[in-house]
């Protein structure tokens, strides 16, 4: 079968992970976006911990924003001290602007071994994310690529 974006995903079991990230890291956002099937575009599905829905509205180009960067690279991003420790502008990060995030960390989810979504985690205050929640977030995403594949 061919990725279909979010549509072959059970809604609520990737609400679910992301809730679950966001518990066990102790952080203040989790989201999950997606490439989209009929074009270049990311779009951020599902967020936990939002403090807003701005998410839903967020579209990005793909190698833009860090959900754009993080696919199109295929390995993991971080970012620090937003918006101070960029390369670019502001602008271009449109999930830390609309969430207020300081410190975020997105690696990649792969659908058939190719990068289609990404899983981010975020902090508003000064807490970065350290090496051993770096690899929680690893871990939950194999996770989400596991489910994501199985149901395909």
């Amino acid at each position: 079968m061919e990725y279909k974006g979010c549509q072959q995903a059970g809604g609520g079991q990737i609400d679910q992970a992301c809730e679950k990230v966001l518990s066990e890291l102790e952080c203040d956002f989790a989201g999950l976006a997606l490439q989209n099937t009929d074009g270049p575009d990311v779009r951020w599905h599902y967020a936990a911990g939002n403090s807003n829905e701005k998410y839903k509205r967020i579209t990005v180009r793909y190698g833009k924003g860090i959900a754009g960067k993080v696919i199109s690279t295929g390995r993991p991003m971080s970012v620090e001290n937003f918006p101070e420790n960029i390369s670019g502008k502001a602008l271009e990060y449109p999930i830390m602007l609309a969430e207020g995030l300081k410190f975020a960390y997105a690696v990649p989810i792969h659908f058939k071994g190719i990068p289609k979504g990404v899983l981010l985690v975020g902090n508003r205050t000064g807490q970065p994310i350290i090496e051993n929640d770096q690899r929680t977030v690893r871990e939950a995403a194999r996770r989400l690529e596991q489910k994501l594949n199985s149901e395909n």
